[in-house]
């Protein structure tokens, strides 16, 4: 397909530019964009960032038994630092009860430990701050014979974002903003790392006096509200904004049809975040580094460039979220990249595909629905590695992206981790 003055016009103006095949998911376009807030479970109002070397799922110390898995001995360990506070834990399983805490043994580098007796289904529980504040979100389960590390908080509601800092790239010889968000536990649970998800067009996620036409993804309330349901793993979002050289920054090849002064720029591009702003990212905040915790997300060109990292970056980014991607660039150059992905080493963990079907341009859905069917055609499964989804009435804006932006970060990033 080649480009016409309409997708030329939403590549110009629907992301804003700063001055410096298979079985498919549907939406409708009313969907809420932010999921509502969670009810206290058990009598309590917690999170739960990845813990500390970058795990998830049992103990992060190497070397450790994971409990006693021949009698079903469960090791909860709660990393905070309680300072002159203790730490104590509820639960719904005899001996425990949702009434009165059983403290946890203090250890050092503020780790408070618990040995359960032997269970034999999972351990329903939450931590308390000297027994008066629960941990905010969904209850935790500790698993029978498993060591659980949690790294809860109690006290913070919300996460915050800045336009943090200005970047100097010498790549691509220019200067942007650099906009982060941090989750409700960073600055109250200093022994947390958590991952992080690289989101394009930074302008446009959290401040609407920055946002292109005043429309934002709302990250911020999203992450916010699943830091307290535990539909999303708490993370950091960073987000570079984009420059007056976002056409040539965001495409690979170049499009015949669509002139641009400085021709394709999108490996430099992708050079810039790896080699430059990456590195000073995770010496300026607590992130675990692999890139099973490292994310990609971007819509129309920001889609398109994301998608070629999903080919050729899947060393450094676990997850890719491709939305509204201008599939149809240069003839559906993308299509052929993707063909050529079981020649690479690493392949994604796992691909998040949309487009809505309406408005004028229908947000390219037919052509994007093909790139759905080339995921499928080098291995992408949808449902486990892949997810797809068609929004019913769904434009090319920044409105429909944050309707679709919390499906697509938790199918991503994952949910809080022993929910």
């Amino acid at each position: 397909m080649r480009s016409s003055p309409l997708l030329l016009a939403l590549l110009l103006t629907a992301c804003g530019t700063s001055s410096g095949g298979a079985s498919v998911a549907t939406i409708d376009a009313s969907t809420s964009p932010v999921p509502d807030g969670a009810s206290p479970q058990n009598g309590g109002d917690a999170g739960l960032p990845v813990a500390k070397d970058g795990s998830t799922t049992t103990n992060p110390d190497a070397g450790t038994p994971a409990g006693d898995a021949g009698t079903g001995v469960a090791t909860i360990r709660v990393h905070y630092p309680t300072g002159s506070h203790k730490i104590t834990l509820r639960g719904a399983s005899s001996p425990y009860s949702w009434t009165t805490g059983v403290p946890l043994t203090p250890g050092a580098s503020d780790t408070w430990t618990l040995s359960t007796p032997s269970l034999s289904a999972p351990l329903q529980f939450k931590p308390l701050l000297d027994d008066m504040t629960w941990s905010r979100g969904p209850n935790y389960a500790a698993p029978p014979g498993a060591t659980v590390d949690i790294y809860p908080h109690f006290t913070t509601i919300t996460g915050a974002y800045s336009n943090a800092f200005q970047f100097t790239s010498s790549i691509l010889g220019n200067t942007r903003g650099v906009w982060v968000y941090l989750p409700p536990s960073y600055n109250e649970n200093t022994l947390a790392t958590f991952p992080v998800v690289y989101m394009h067009d930074g302008q446009n996620l959290f401040d609407p006096a920055a946002a292109f036409g005043g429309n934002t993804w709302q990250i911020g309330q999203t992450m916010d509200a699943a830091a307290e349901d535990g539909s999303i793993a708490e993370a950091i979002i960073v987000g570079p904004e984009n420059t007056s050289d976002r056409i040539a920054e965001y495409t690979p090849v170049t499009d015949p049809t669509t002139p641009t002064t400085d021709g394709a720029k999108g490996a430099l591009y992708l050079q810039m975040l790896i080699t430059e702003l990456k590195p000073k990212i995770d010496a300026t905040y607590r992130t675990v580094t692999d890139r099973d915790h490292t994310f990609m997300m971007g819509s129309s060109l920001g889609g398109l460039i994301t998608a070629y990292a999903s080919v050729e970056r899947a060393d450094v980014y676990g997850g890719f979220g491709v939305m509204s991607p201008s599939t149809w660039w240069d003839n559906s150059w993308i299509l052929g990249e993707v063909a050529t992905m079981p020649m690479h080493a690493v392949h994604p963990n796992r691909v998040y595909l949309d487009s809505g079907n309406a408005g004028a341009s229908n947000d390219d859905v037919t052509q994007t629905a093909q790139l759905d069917a080339q995921y499928q055609s080098v291995g992408f499964v949808q449902g486990s590695t892949l997810d797809y989804l068609v929004q019913n009435g769904g434009q090319h804006s920044e409105i429909y992206w944050a309707q679709r932006a919390p499906g697509a970060l938790a199918f991503l990033v994952g949910p809080r981790a022993y929910r």
